[in-house]
């Protein structure tokens, strides 16, 4: 009896261990993609909402006349191309891109000069080293505004403290550092220079520091000069981290709209009117939102391109 009965409740046994599902591969994928996209949908949304739906809607302004009257009725016709005709076709609009050509270049290569000058400086081990790098760090850590008020007071002809030094030393106290159409693009630049100088000096120090030591010992072995050995060891290995300060240089010195603000406004006679200050004149001064846009996309533009070439670059290297 109990022989037939354990007999019988086999083939049950291997009946239930035949049943058992296996697990499906194409729910697996399906669950691990869900898994990654729950990991980006939050970046997804954020980029969306913060940068796709402005920039689409800064897109669509510039054809459209967009008055201070729309935010109260809601109409903003089209216009097709008016605004930027009308944009392209103001003098204004070419000074203030040639100004920013000007700004940009002269800041970029200020800014990274001296920025290496001093990072190649402070490798060198001396009393002080550390904190003479934090007191050269407070320049960049000062808000934008601060910085041109300050400097405002700086660069004053008749009560600035520039003047008056030089007039100290008879070199001529009442230099219009700001009130020149002449001089007054050269002491924005100069400005911008000073705050930049700590962001180039840090990057390009912390690149340094990932140098092999070994590579100076053998080339210091081979007789190398110091200039040889910075041309054919230092730059070279240097190079990626050149291209991410100067990169995030353009980014933020290409649309430079509050330092400009706070020293000169623009002036005097729109010698110092850049891109970034004439959206601001178009938009906030003259409430021509539409014309405003339309700067707003040239530099959008301007920055889109750089950024293509930066990957390109970027790419071939790899390659």
């Amino acid at each position: 009896m109990s022989t037939t009965t354990a007999s019988a409740t086999a083939p049950d046994a291997d009946h239930r261990t035949n049943t058992v599902k296996k697990p499906d591969p194409a729910r697996a994928r399906r669950r691990r993609r869900l898994s990654q996209w729950g990991f980006i949908a939050p970046a997804v949304i954020f980029m969306v909402l913060f940068f796709g739906y402005p920039l689409v809607r800064n897109v669509l302004m510039s054809f459209q006349e967009y008055s201070p009257s729309t935010f109260f009725d809601g109409k903003a016709p089209f216009n097709g191309t008016d605004n930027w005709s009308k944009v392209f076709q103001d003098d204004l609009f070419g000074k203030a891109l040639w100004h920013t050509v000007v700004f940009t270049i002269g800041s970029l290569i200020g800014q990274f000069g001296i920025g290496l000058a001093l990072a190649v400086f402070f490798t060198k081990r001396f009393p002080l080293n550390g904190v003479l790098r934090s007191l050269i760090l407070l320049p960049w850590l000062v808000p934008m505004v601060v910085s041109g008020v300050v400097w405002r007071r700086i660069l004053d002809q008749d009560t600035g403290v520039l003047n008056s030094f030089l007039d100290t030393f008879g070199l001529g106290g009442a230099t219009p550092w700001l009130t020149s159409p002449g001089m007054a693009l050269f002491s924005v630049i100069v400005v911008n220079i000073w705050i930049g100088i700590p962001f180039n000096m840090v990057i390009l120090y912390g690149g340094l520091q990932e140098v092999p030591k070994e590579l100076y010992e053998a080339a210091s072995l081979d007789g190398a000069s110091a200039w040889r050995t910075f041309r054919s060891i230092t730059l070279p290995l240097l190079k990626p981290v050149i291209t991410v300060v100067l990169v995030l240089g353009f980014m933020s010195t290409v649309k430079i709209l509050d330092l400009i603000l706070a020293l000169t406004d623009g002036g005097p006679a729109d010698s110092t009117q850049t891109l970034g200050t004439l959206t601001y004149q178009n938009s906030f001064v003259q409430l021509d939102f539409g014309a405003g846009a339309v700067v707003g996309n040239v530099l959008i533009l301007i920055s889109a391109v750089f950024a293509v070439f930066y990957l390109r670059a970027n790419r071939s290297e790899g390659k």
